[in-house]
């Protein structure tokens, strides 16, 4: 009998279901061939991803790459058995992380990690990430699942990693912010991917809520469901002002650490921003729930959430009207909550 013949259940025994994982990634196929573009060359399933670089559109094209995960929001899916947003959560956060430097995404891939593969987990999480990559133009251009039952119990894992270009001379550091620049916020839908522990904490363990939970603050939304609202991308927005030529002159993506700390990243050494947080627009109201209900410090939570400001822009002072007009012409809310002075990298926030 050679090695073809025969049945052995040894690894399926083991925890592991190779026929599982291979007949589920088949019924996904045709969400992920929906992303492809004319310059990925090899198939899905292959060793490695090709994608060829067309030279004929980009000149001195530079590589962004980035890598992220969903975090502990995965629990929140998982109280919810609900997955596909989780998909949008991972592609839209490592998108934003490169388009703050001007970075078309251009293709992804995905990692999980579960302890014991099984459906409709994998296909939800996958086509949550199919779709989220159709939406904006990006390749699913393949991925990794691995099944490891001794390594993550019941549990599951979710990271992306994003490639993007950009032309040499069009990156956006933030090293031209000067004084006299304005913050031009753009409204987040919710906690996105950050800090989801702490919420977790407060809510579940100090305030005794469960997901199906409807406090008044949240106007009739459980806590589950604005827990679980995906990370916004805010690509089409940025790609709007570059069309436009609008003097972009610093992008910051506010995750965890909030405004004091990603801001920051940026800037250049002699300049600070003093924030108005009363200048936001829309708060999501799972914010104040969490803040009422732990007693959190207000400082610690500019520092742990983003606080109803997904992203940053830093523009001339007599430009903002315009910038904003743009931003909310893609579709999004945006206004000025903040200026730049002389200074020394500091953030401040004003409630």
């Amino acid at each position: 009998m050679n090695a073809n013949e025969g049945k052995s259940e040894a690894y399926k025994a083991a925890g592991v279901d190779i026929d599982l994982a291979t007949k589920l990634l088949k019924a996904v196929k045709g969400r992920i061939s929906a992303t492809r573009t004319p310059e990925v060359l090899a198939p899905i399933g292959g060793f490695g991803g090709l994608y060829r670089i067309d030279l004929g559109k980009w000149k001195h094209p530079v590589m962004v790459v980035s890598v992220d995960g969903v975090g502990t929001k995965l629990m929140i899916a998982a109280m919810m058995e609900k997955y596909d947003t989780v998909g949008y959560d991972i592609v839209n956060h490592c998108i934003n992380d490169i388009a703050v430097q001007g970075a078309t995404p251009v293709y992804f891939m995905d990692y999980i990690g579960i302890g014991k593969m099984r459906s409709p987990l994998y296909e939800d999480v996958l086509t949550g990430c199919a779709d989220a990559c159709k939406a904006q133009g990006v390749c699913l251009i393949g991925g990794e699942s691995a099944e490891m039952p001794g390594m993550y119990g019941n549990d599951f894992d979710l990271v992306g990693c994003i490639t993007g270009m950009v032309e040499e001379d069009e990156i956006i550091t933030g090293e031209h912010i000067r004084p006299g620049h304005v913050a031009i916020g753009l409204t987040s839908v919710g906690l996105h991917t950050n800090g989801f522990s702490l919420a977790r904490k407060v809510l579940f363990e100090t305030a005794g809520y469960t997901v199906d939970s409807k406090p008044a603050e949240l106007g009739g939304e459980s806590v589950g469901e604005a827990l679980l609202k995906p990370h916004r991308c805010y690509w089409q927005a940025i790609k709007s002002e570059m069309e436009c030529k609008f003097p972009l002159d610093g992008i910051s993506h506010i995750t965890g650490g909030g405004l004091y700390d990603n801001v920051p990243r940026i800037l250049p050494e002699d300049v600070d921003v003093h924030f108005d947080a009363r200048k936001i627009r829309n708060v999501p109201p799972i914010f104040k729930l969490i803040e009422n209900a732990g007693k959190v410090d207000p400082y610690e939570m500019y520092r742990v959430f983003n606080m109803g400001v997904g992203m940053v822009w830093f523009v001339p002072s007599d430009r903002a009207e315009e910038g904003v007009a743009i931003a909310e012409k893609a579709g999004f809310e945006a206004a000025v909550i903040g200026e730049v002075t002389a200074g020394t990298k500091k953030v401040t926030v004003t409630l």
